[in-house]
């Protein structure tokens, strides 16, 4: 199975009905993997999927962000899925664990936990990305890879302070996963 036909899989699966938004949107990436061959790579002029993971440490109810080197905000670890890659949640996971310089993440089961498309200079119009969320193992530390400025753990109710509203809703999203999984 190529990465395409992982990512309409894990697309198809994925359901959040009672969410219509996340609907809508799996309907976008499902429509636009279905128009564009190429439509997981970074060379799509229509957008790309991508794959991210908020790195998360339940235990110290903190997350781990990195200061984007492009953006100059404060995101999840993620990024272009790579021909190496055997699905999303693998690219997401080679991504967090680049990214974070933390080896030994786990993702926080096998589907995402939420859709974000975003807008991106041209010649790309779109990031369609589908985001994980990773467990860090206990007394992990963080490495800053080329990729960062800064890298910093933040307390659940700080990261709202700091990041955009596409973070926030990943990071209730995921505590939600969390919880249902106690």
């Amino acid at each position: 199975m190529n990465l395409h036909d992982d990512a309409t899989l894990v697309l198809k699966a994925y359901g959040s009905p009672a969410d219509p938004a996340q609907e809508g949107l799996r309907q976008v990436y499902l429509d636009h993997l279905a128009h564009h061959p190429d439509g997981m790579w970074k060379s799509c002029g229509a957008g790309h999927l991508t794959a991210s993971a908020l790195v998360v440490d339940p235990e110290h109810g903190r997350v781990l962000l990195t200061l984007h080197r492009k953006l100059r905000m404060w995101l999840q670890m993620g990024g272009h899925c790579e021909p190496q890659d055997a699905s999303l949640a693998a690219a997401a996971l080679r991504e967090a664990t680049e990214e974070s310089g933390i080896p030994g993440l786990t993702l926080l089961g096998d589907s995402p936990v939420t859709l974000d498309r975003h807008p991106i200079p041209a010649p790309c119009h779109w990031h369609l990305d589908v985001q994980y969320a990773a467990l860090a193992p206990a007394g992990s530390t963080e490495r800053i890879s080329d990729e960062s400025l800064d890298l910093r753990w933040f307390a659940y109710d700080e990261v709202a302070s700091v990041a955009d509203a596409s973070v926030v809703r990943l990071l209730e999203r995921t505590r939600a996963t969390l919880a249902e999984r106690r």
